[in-house]
């Protein structure tokens, strides 16, 4: 069985060539400037990250002084600072 009704009008469809206005460019429309405004606040931790980033790591005049002592053989640790470190790490966890 061939239906031959509803093709010609599909056909048509594909046949027919449509013409596309183009845009016209308008004259009124004004430019607007990008604006970047930065808040008190993350200047505020702007200036704290900078200076955290100035202080070094590791005190090195600390080290130091403990390396004379371990090396000279005075440094000292008590055995109550030992267990309370202990204690202290058990009872944070």
């Amino acid at each position: 069985m061939k239906i031959w009704e509803g093709v010609p009008k599909v056909s048509g469809i594909y046949d027919s060539s449509k013409t596309v206005n183009k845009m016209e460019k308008t004259d009124g429309a004004t430019k607007k400037k990008d604006v970047v405004s930065i808040s008190n606040q993350a200047k505020d931790i702007q200036t704290a990250m900078k200076a955290l980033k100035e202080i070094p790591d590791i005190r090195k005049d600390k080290v130091e002084e403990l390396t004379r002592k371990i090396e000279a053989g005075t440094y000292k640790v008590s055995e109550e600072d030992i267990a309370d470190k202990i204690l202290k790490s058990i009872t944070d966890k």
